[in-house]
């Protein structure tokens, strides 16, 4: 077969040599540029997008998540914080929980390669989002106090863009567009006098967070032998103090604190930075092969080294408010709060999730500049905290958002900060699936504030939970956290197994907040003496639990007992360790306190317990009280399967309503941390999750019409919207199928119901 010839002859280009030439430029105008394509730039973008801002999204990198990626490889964490502290319930919503569920149901494994792909996915599918990748900002005009346009090349097709927008988003890291801009800012830690942080640092320790580079390492099955690079460190033992924690069995993972830079400038010396961190990773494998010390490492190859560092602290950008070490530990109430932090301040804070104001994300001098990811503005000591992925992830929640009521109302952020809009920006968040704590969600267009609710055979109501789990051995003490309003504490049985004589302690403790999981303060205990072989415990305190919150019925270490458990699970409802006392320096505004933390599953089991009277925690009217996660209470309907074993949720109106929109937010475990990158996952969907639901019209007595159907589901909110809106009196709402087996009991936390 001859070759196939071209249609039309190629033409040859030339052109004559010229004194100089210009880069060609193309022109773009859209509602809103997000500089800056991280996870806080993707979601700021995303989330605008989907609420009609038509965006341009540059980054300078190939590919999308900055610190998330596959180019650096951290894991996307937040308040949850590995679990490891007493921040339950506490993972961020909206599109930071759509990623990281998305990411589990594609990648257990957590591949960064996949969550590279996630990302970009997200930001294709939406029709107002122009993505520019490999394309840098260069340039800012101004006109008056006003970002006109900014200037970005791409270094891949040799274009220059100049962007012209009504709104811009800072999401560049070090701020370069504030930077240029002329934002004001700050580097570097203030001393304790500025604003009373009393865990400032003193000048040991340098007045900046470092940056990072990972490694990963592969088994080839035979040795291999590495010999080193030139500039590799030589003396590993003298130049890195914790090198008696190097392990070669976590391909890098535990090697986080291979840090640099804090004493040098971390914006304009990141290439020095990064050379440094070559020097030790590459000085590090070279002692993990070539010392002696570690023969597991015979026939390990180095497999991945970073190329960029993970950055963790440069110019902070100053807004209206300035978050402060007191904003976090004391959780201080911020009327304009849009969004929510719990990471540490090194030392993991005691008193749980806190609010982030709005007028710490926007700039006063330049009215149409937002300050996104770890830009916002904050003391060394608050950023400590607010850094993080998922927290910043969350915040740009929070930006997308304003971004479309800025279009939606013709204003700048800055008026946002009026009451009514505040509260608009507020409820448009919460509608969108964004946790404010404090705040409760008070929509007046959803229909279910109109309905009558019933389930389909009660409400879950246990007086037991079946002794069918393995026994846990109280190696550490053990809590059972009950969900309890306020009141006479019920009596709990348990089955207690005994090895030897001995004593077991038992108390009963709350926390000195009501929406706090620190298990601080002690209400009721008592003590048991065992002998050996199993015993039937009856607690019964004859306390009263002082306010609506989650107790913890804790049975103190004791290597001679177990405890017998369940198999059940049932949302809003855990087991918790006490993994250490944490006792921070004097004088530094954080008190001592206990981590109480949670096992992952499959392990964590509750324990077999029967209660009396029952425990009343998982009513129907949870539903529409305007908080999709537990809190201080579970906030969540478990239903009881009627006769013919369905799961129904039936909504009642006197009258006809019209029926478009359908919002449902299902448990997805808010205490799981989800981590994307580095740490795999037993599952792939969060068992407590409904895969298969459907709405039912059953306005007919005796008929059903089905209005919407989901077969596999695996996130938290859903919205289901009608073909052809009509007129119901009677809706079901049916779960199918959970994602976990049997033993699950997954619930519902939010109903929403719209006419269009």
């Amino acid at each position: 077969m001859a070759p196939a010839r071209l249609t039309e002859d190629p033409v040859l280009r030339r052109e004559p040599a010229t004194q100089s030439r210009q880069f060609q430029s193309q022109k773009l105008n859209v509602d809103l540029c997000v500089c800056g394509g991280g996870l806080s730039g993707t979601i700021a973008a995303i989330a605008a997008a989907r609420n009609g801002v038509s965006v341009v999204l540059i980054q300078d990198r190939p590919v999308l998540g900055g610190n998330a990626s596959s180019e650096v490889r951290l894991w996307i964490l937040g308040a949850t914080s590995h679990m490891f502290n007493n921040n339950r319930y506490a993972r961020e919503g909206a599109l930071v929980d759509e990623i990281l569920l998305e990411n589990l149901y594609r990648n257990p494994e957590g591949n960064p390669l996949i969550l590279d792909t996630v990302l970009l996915e997200k930001v294709q599918q939406e029709p107002n989002i122009q993505l520019f990748l490999n394309t840098a900002l260069v340039g800012c005009e101004k006109d008056g106090d006003r970002i006109d346009q900014i200037q970005a090349f791409s270094s891949q097709s040799s274009l220059l863009f100049n962007i012209k927008a009504q709104q811009f988003i800072d999401c560049t890291g070090d701020g370069a567009l504030s930077f240029l801009a002329g934002a004001p800012f700050r580097v570097g830690a203030e001393q304790e006098d500025e604003f009373g942080e009393k865990f400032a640092p003193s000048s040991e320790y340098g007045h900046l967070l470092g940056h990072s580079i990972y490694f990963y390492t592969k088994d080839t099955g035979r040795p291999v032998k590495f010999v080193a690079p030139a500039y590799a460190l030589k003396d590993v033992e003298s130049e890195i103090p914790r090198f008696k924690s190097f392990t070669t069995k976590e391909m890098g993972c535990r090697l986080w604190w291979l840090e640099h830079g804090g004493r040098l400038d971390t914006v304009h010396d990141t290439e020095q930075i990064k050379w440094e961190l070559w020097k030790v990773v590459y000085g590090v494998w070279d002692y993990f092969k070539n010392s002696g010390r570690f023969p597991d490492a015979e026939n390990l190859t180095l497999e991945w080294v970073g190329t960029i560092p993970g950055k963790r602290e440069s110019r902070r950008f100053m807004g209206p408010t300035i978050m402060t070490q007191q904003d976090v530990v004391e959780q201080r109430y911020h009327s304009d709060a849009v969004s929510l932090g719990g990471w540490s301040l090194d030392l993991h804070p005691a008193d749980g999730v806190y609010q982030i104001p709005f007028s710490s994300m926007i700039c006063s001098q330049t009215p149409n500049l937002m300050y996104g990811g770890r830009t916002l503005s904050a003391t060394h000591v608050a950023f400590a905290s607010t850094r993080v992925m998922a927290t910043c992830g969350a915040n740009s929640n929070a930006l997308g958002m304003a971004a479309a009521l800025c279009k939606r109302k013709a204003v700048d952020p800055a008026q946002l900060l009026v009451k009514d809009n505040m509260k608009l920006l507020q409820q448009e968040l919460m509608r969108f699936g964004q946790y404010i704590p404090g705040f409760k969600l008070k929509d007046p267009e959803d229909l279910t504030h109109r309905a009558h609710f019933q389930g389909s055979s009660g409400d879950f109501e246990p007086a037991s939970l079946p002794n069918n789990g393995p026994p846990k051995v109280l190696t550490r003490s053990l809590a059972q956290m009950l969900p309890l309003p306020e009141g006479p504490v019920p009596i709990i049985s348990v089955t207690a197994m005994s090895v030897e004589k001995t004593t077991l302690k038992v108390q009963l403790r709350g926390s000195k907040k009501a929406y706090n999981y620190s298990p601080e303060v002690i209400l009721g205990e008592t003590s048991f003496e065992l002998a050996p072989g199993e015993h039937e415990l009856s607690i019964d305190l004859q306390v009263k639990n002082p306010q609506t919150q989650y107790v913890f019925l804790c049975f103190m270490q004791n290597e001679s007992v177990a405890l017998c458990t369940t198999q059940t699970r049932v949302s809003a409802l855990m087991t918790v360790e006490h993994e250490c006392t944490q006792e921070p320096p004097d004088d530094v505004g954080v008190d001592t306190f206990e981590r109480w933390t949670p096992v992952r599953r499959p392990m964590g089991h509750n324990l077999a317990l029967s209660i009396d009277p029952p425990l009343k925690a998982w009513s129907v009217d949870n539903i529409r009280n305007g908080v999709a996660r537990p809190t201080k209470r579970t906030n969540c309907w478990v239903p009881v399967p009627d006769s013919d074993g369905r799961k129904m949720l039936q909504l009642n109106w006197d009258q006809p309503v019209k029926i478009g929109r359908a919002v449902v937010s299902f448990d997805t475990d808010f205490d799981h941390a989800l981590e994307s990158v580095l740490r795999g996952h037993p599952e792939r969907s969060v068992p407590f999750c409904v895969k298969k639901w459907r709405l039912i019209d059953l306005s007919e007595e005796g008929q059903e019409s089905v209005l919407y159907t989901e077969d596999d589901n695996h996130l938290s909110r859903r919205e289901a919207v009608i073909e052809s809106a009509r007129m119901v009196s009677k809706l079901g709402i049916e779960i199918i199928e959970l994602n976990g087996d049997t033993n699950y009991e997954g619930g519902i936390f939010e109903v929403r119901i719209y006419d269009e």
